[in-house]
């Protein structure tokens, strides 16, 4: 036996049917071309919402032995470079 799939269509009188239906459906509406010219397409943003503050990617470099360091310490170092950073500047009244 074939996996394929025969598309079987309604016939006219199946059809008138299922159109009936829908006229007679009051929570189905049908949309006017008016409408349908009004409606914009939603658009939907993946992924995380954007943050009230945001990061700037750049490249920088360090001593190896600094950035094995803090890499030894695992996830979060990134995060706790920038918290020594800014630890810093505050120290020295740069932000």
């Amino acid at each position: 036996m074939s996996d394929k799939r025969k598309l079987v269509r309604p016939t006219n009188d199946e059809n008138a049917a299922i159109n009936r239906g829908i006229e007679n459906d009051p929570d189905s509406p049908e949309v006017t071309r008016e409408q349908m010219a009004e409606m914009q397409p939603r658009r939907v943003r993946m992924g995380r919402p954007p943050a009230d503050v945001t990061k700037v990617a750049t490249s920088i470099r360090y001593d190896r032995d600094v950035l094995e360091a803090f890499r030894s310490t695992g996830d979060g170092w990134q995060t706790r470079i920038n918290e020594v950073l800014r630890e810093y500047a505050k120290s020295h009244h740069m932000i």
